[in-house]
């Protein structure tokens, strides 16, 4: 029998409910269990990819090319799990499947309602992530208790609770318990209200996890526990924590995973988190660190660039390296007397993904820079574009060499549209998407890297390398490292003479765990530390 958790917020958004439901995923994982993890959006986009990532973040992509919420990223990082396209639902899907039937006369002349059509279609989509032999499904609802949006997916959990074996579920509910400075103690009046909301709804939580900066005392403890009638046992405290990854300990600590199991009656076997801790004692005590500059379109919000943040502290551990990231608005950079300025002092430099022009100049600023001084640098999807146009311009002498995207009149398109996206009118989910293999070129760092000569990695792009101008572009010293199958597409490009100079067309970052860093971004990382031992 499949078993149901379902995590809502309360109080405030950006409590951390992605990491919660990742967290209580690595700690089932451990307890032996088979689990997958599932996002259910309120917002009526049909997936965040025309979203601004000022407003949403980044867009995660999946293996089979969806794009999804940033939280999908947690759930692979801190589990074994490879997502995919149902494993992340938005209102807006839901509500377009529902319009389509209609519109094709599924409905038989049926007046269309919230409930009960919008609800079975959110129930139908929590049912269909137990494929294969999961016995934990765990839904995270997005948004705060008490949005108008949210209301169809809780009323979905409600009637899905009645629906099932009660026993089969459980409701947890993250909510915010604030210490108010003035009064100096903790109030447990935002979670009560929160809770309140909840079973107005007709949802009784389970467990409630406390978000809060100071320990909750006993006395606050009972109190929730007394109003919002749960156990005293199934209050959970969260402390504010400096590593994310730290969390999952946290909450076996807090004995949360033997609630959750004795809430859904199932067997309580031996939990394994002794390599899961072995890691993150290596994030938290390492031996040096280096500090890399983050060149990019989107730095002023913190989650814009989430996975690639994530891998690189993820790229420190084989190497015991603390990576500090400084975020660097590539529109800083567009006067050459700044690049010293913010890029003085860093071990390396790394350009991440991004579209439009705003920014692009400083970002080929910061390639040459980094080229010229023999800085390690990495960059990524826009950023393997930059690094052609910069050597383009400044290596082959096209000194008008640039993307069709941001000047379709150069007379040195370096960068041109995919063959396939010519025709392609809407935006939404029509991108080079997904997981397509490559083959790398023997010699390369990228070969030595991956220790094998094919590899599968993740894209999302419109544009690509122009083959035209590819002799040229080789002879004067830029190596391509890795091409299609078909050899047709460029997907890596190396410099031959620096130490540390490497370029993906694809994401590397998506692949990236805490228990299995990416071993690109690893040798960058090898690779800044080696650098900075030299100028100091």
């Amino acid at each position: 029998m499949v078993k149901y958790i379902f995590v809502t917020g309360g109080v405030l958004s950006s409590l951390g409910k992605g990491v919660a439901s990742a967290s209580i995923g690595t700690l089932l994982e451990a307890r032996g269990y088979r689990i997958t993890l599932q996002k259910f959006d309120p917002y009526l986009n049909v997936d965040p990819g025309t979203l601004t990532p000022y407003q949403h973040g980044e867009v995660f992509v999946t293996k089979d090319g969806a794009e999804t919420d940033l939280d999908l990223g947690h759930y692979e990082r801190f589990t074994t799990l490879t997502l995919g396209k149902i494993n992340n639902t938005t209102a807006g899907q839901v509500y377009h499947d529902i319009i389509e039937k209609e519109r094709r006369g599924d409905f038989l002349g049926r007046t269309i309602q919230v409930v009960p059509h919008i609800t079975d279609e959110i129930k139908r989509r929590i049912k269909r992530a137990r494929q294969g032999k999961v016995e934990i499904v765990i839904t995270e609802i997005g948004g705060t208790v008490g949005d108008i949006e949210s209301l169809p997916f809780l009323e979905a959990i409600r009637q899905f609770r009645r629906d099932v074996n009660p026993e089969d579920t459980c409701c947890i509910h993250l909510t915010y318990v604030p210490y108010i400075r003035a009064a100096a103690e903790l109030k447990t009046k935002p979670t009560q209200h929160s809770v309140e909301r909840l079973r107005e709804i007709g949802i009784q939580p389970d467990i409630i996890i406390c978000r809060t900066e100071r320990p909750i005392s006993a006395e606050a403890r009972e109190k929730i526990s007394l109003y919002c009638n749960v156990s005293p046992e199934a209050v959970v405290e969260a402390l504010d924590t400096s590593c994310i990854y730290s969390i999952p300990l946290v909450f076996h600590q807090e004995r949360l995973d033997t609630v959750i199991l004795k809430r859904l009656r199932m067997r309580p076997r031996p939990s394994r988190l002794a390599k899961w801790e072995k890691l993150v004692n290596i994030m938290q005590q390492p031996k040096a660190e280096v500090e890399i500059a983050m060149v990019g379109k989107y730095v002023r919000l913190q989650d814009s660039y989430k996975s690639l943040d994530e891998a690189l502290y993820h790229a420190g551990i084989p190497s015991r390296v603390c990576v500090k990231i400084r975020k660097v608005d590539s529109e800083a950079l567009e006067k050459e007397e700044d690049l010293a300025k913010h890029l003085n002092g860093v071990a390396g430099i790394l350009v991440p993904g991004g579209f439009g022009v705003r920014g692009v100049e400083g970002m080929i600023s910061a390639i040459r820079y980094a080229r010229e001084n023999r800085i390690p640098c990495f960059g990524i999807c826009l950023g393997l574009q930059i690094a052609v146009v910069e050597f383009a311009r400044n290596v082959c002498g096209w000194k008008d060499a640039h993307s069709t995207e941001f000047n379709p009149q150069t007379a040195h398109p370096v960068i041109a549209i995919l063959p396939s996206q010519k025709d392609v009118k809407n935006l939404g989910g029509t991108m080079r998407l997904g997981g397509y293999p490559c083959v790398l070129t023997a010699k390369s760092i990228s070969r030595r890297a991956y220790g094998k000569n094919r590899i599968n990695e993740r894209h999302r792009h419109r544009f690509e390398v122009n083959p035209e101008f590819l002799p040229e572009i080789r002879k004067k010293g830029l190596l391509t490292a890795g091409l299609s199958p078909d050899r047709r597409l460029v997907e890596i490009v190396e410099l031959k003479d620096h130490p540390f100079f490497v370029a993906t067309q694809f994401h590397p970052e998506f692949q990236s765990r805490l228990s299995s860093p990416h071993p690109l971004l690893a040798a960058f990382i090898s690779a800044c530390l080696k650098y900075k031992e030299t100028i100091t």
